[in-house]
């Protein structure tokens, strides 16, 4: 008996140990920040990111990660699905309707119930979920607390705040502050509520901070406004003259005789505040790991949803070298800032430049906590995992596709793309028009060879077309007032 009773201590000790070295998971998701906002992708950068560097110097940094679209909430199914927005019909952001020559494809306005979400599966294994901030991905039944999340701190089916300070008007699942409290600064709270909570428990637990930040409306706290004016003052760059160049305009848009107006510098104090509390929210989150002796129990993943909005809306930031910004299937609309720190296992400061996309994160947070795989659901994703452990490991995870039958708000076209290799062939799907880029001698995507190299493009159209078909991507739609029919492309 005595021996039964040593046994069973034991065996409640080993339980518990396992417990605690379980991985816990804080997922960072910015809106709008474009790839060189961030310092650990651009050292120039006007604004400053000190504990998103920090962090990115004391992980791996990937230098060619995609959003799965070019705008929000396309890219937050993806996450939550390991799906393609093509498959899952989630193709535009939630609540978008615009036409052009040809009426937008059809689209889910929600992502579905019926998903086992990322969330979903770390709860199944005993995780603590907490979700804070932007969601845009369905109401009710498609509310954050219905797909996985044990709480809800500002989730909704809104894309953005009204107004960032308090009260915040249209955040919903989020009780107002005091007067004049900024969203950023209460989402951080919330998030380091939430972990003093969880660090009392022996359960691991995934902290998801989906930032409204630095979407519209351009709003930040007084004391960073003036402290970036005052540096662009410095610089001798402060005020809108030469903020827009179109000689540099041109450049961009070397194919219109009317470029699209895009900022060409950054330099907008307001936007540069906003990313400062963003930067400012994640080092208290950071910080609380540590005070809580957390840091090497827990990774830390970040990203942005889209690129940055550089083609209208104020045109808030510069993605230059990158082509077009939000909206637009170009680089600078797609190419995202992420970092990952996996303690014990990304070695600190190391570079990635293996494709990937937003899809990969439902498979790889799986591997990396140790869970089985669920292939029937993240059937678009990826395991990470190899070259998290080596960046120059042998690992290819494909082909990465893109389908945006839609008109953007930015100005975008509705296009479908592939990034295989160094090449991205992009289909524009109101004419069937190709434009094929090799990102390792033209990250600017200036030079089409779609004419000098057409045995790539068909190579690839092939493979486009098969994908397309094989998640019954939606095409655009004959308009509903002029009845121009688009042309059948696959």
């Amino acid at each position: 008996m005595k021996h039964l009773s040593l046994l069973l201590s034991l065996m409640a000790l080993t339980g518990a140990l396992q417990a605690q070295e379980k991985l816990n998971f804080v997922f960072f998701l910015a809106d709008d920040l474009g790839y060189h906002d961030v310092g650990f992708n651009n050292p120039n950068s006007f604004y400053e990111t000190p504990n998103l560097d920090q962090l990115a110097a004391s992980g791996m940094v990937f230098t060619d990660f995609y959003a799965a679209s070019q705008v929000c909430s396309p890219t937050r199914a993806s996450i939550f699905t390991g799906k393609y927005p093509a498959r899952t019909d989630t193709t535009n952001f939630f609540t978008g309707r615009r036409n052009g020559k040809f009426a937008a494809a059809d689209f889910e306005n929600v992502m579905a119930a019926e998903e086992v979400t990322l969330a979903e599966a770390l709860k199944e294994n005993g995780y603590q979920t907490f979700f804070g901030g932007k969601w845009h991905l369905g109401d009710g039944e498609n509310l954050p607390t219905n797909q996985g999340f044990d709480i809800n701190k500002g989730g909704g089916a809104n894309g953005l705040p009204r107004s960032y300070f308090s009260p915040y008007k249209n955040v919903e699942n989020l009780p107002a502050g005091p007067e004049g409290e900024f969203l950023t600064d209460r989402l951080a709270q919330e998030s380091v509520d939430f972990l003093n909570s969880a660090a009392k428990s022996d359960d691991p637990f995934l902290l998801y901070l989906s930032f409204y930040s630095v979407h519209t409306p351009l709003q930040a706290p007084k004391n960073l406004i003036a402290k970036y004016e005052a540096k662009a003052k410095k610089l001798g760059i402060d005020g809108e003259e030469g903020s827009f160049d179109l000689e540099k305009e041109r450049q961009v848009w070397p194919d219109t005789d009317e470029p699209r107006k895009l900022r060409v510098r950054q330099d907008h104090a307001v936007y540069a505040a906003m990313v400062e509390s963003l930067d400012t929210a994640v080092g208290e989150v950071l910080g609380r790991l540590d005070q809580l002796n957390l840091r090497d129990k827990t990774a830390i993943i970040f990203m942005s949803d889209n690129g940055g909005l550089s083609t209208s809306e104020g045109h808030p930031t510069s993605n230059l070298p990158l082509r077009g910004g939000k909206g637009w299937m170009y680089e600078g609309g797609i190419r995202e800032p992420v970092a990952i720190r996996w303690p014990g296992v990304t070695a600190a400061g190391t570079r990635c430049t293996v494709p990937a996309v937003s899809t990969d994160f439902y498979p790889t947070i799986l591997e990396m906590a140790g869970l089985p795989a669920k292939p029937d659901q993240h059937v678009d994703g990826r395991s990470l995992v190899p070259v998290l452990r080596n960046p120059f490991a042998k690992f290819d995870r494909g082909p990465i596709f893109f389908h945006y039958p839609h008109y953007a708000n930015q100005g975008g076209f509705p296009a479908s793309a592939i990034r295989k290799g160094d090449y991205k062939l992009i289909q524009d799907l109101e004419d069937g028009a190709f434009e094929l880029y090799n990102l390792s001698t033209d990250i600017e995507e200036h030079n089409n060879l779609e004419q000098l190299e057409s045995s790539v493009v068909e190579e690839l159209s092939v493979e486009l077309n098969e994908w397309r078909r094989e998640v019954d991507a939606k095409p655009l739609r004959k308009h509903p007032e002029t009845g121009a029919e688009p042309p059948a492309l696959w």
